[in-house]
């Protein structure tokens, strides 16, 4: 007999806002949203990344979290360089486009695994090392967060960055 948590739903809307970046995070869509082409490989003054480093490696850690997420045959890439891109510059528009469209593409599949009622969130990922979905889910929102303010911060170092 399954015992049916009350607080399920509500646990879920929390991750599901986390994930988003709500609270005191920055938001993906305004940390890309309008950075000039230019400007997207510089890395600033005694900063290691780039825009474009942080975007990708933002997209390949999430990338990463989700699969192994849900899928039992998945492999991580070696770390560190599976993780980062090899350029601090995107070789082309496109490829800066398409990096943001595949990360809101996966972080969507993130937020519907955690919505789904189906998905339990507090089983041990049967692949893993006693990983949960729960966890994963927090892992990923934290990850993106962490990133995102230092996107943030390029931004402001570049001066192309917009307080609200």
């Amino acid at each position: 007999m399954t015992i049916k948590d009350p607080h399920d739903k509500q646990l879920r809307q929390h991750v599901l806002y986390l994930l988003d970046g709500g609270g005191a995070h920055a938001r993906f869509n305004d940390g890309v949203k309008d950075m000039p082409e230019e400007l997207r490989g510089v890395r600033p003054n005694a900063f290691p990344h780039s825009a474009w480093m942080l975007l990708e490696h933002l997209r390949l850690a999430q990338w990463d979290i989700l699969e192994f997420s849900r899928n039992s045959k998945y492999e991580s890439p070696k770390w560190p360089e599976g993780y980062w891109p090899k350029t601090a510059s995107p070789p082309s528009a496109p490829a800066w486009n398409k990096s943001i469209q595949q990360f809101r593409k996966d972080l969507k599949a993130m937020q519907d695994l955690v919505a789904n009622p189906k998905t339990d969130l507090y089983a041990s990922i049967s692949w893993g090392e006693g990983q949960t979905i729960l966890r994963e889910a927090l892992l990923l929102a934290d990850h993106n967060a962490y990133h995102l303010g230092q996107l943030v911060d390029v931004r402001r170092l570049l001066r192309v960055w917009k307080e609200s």
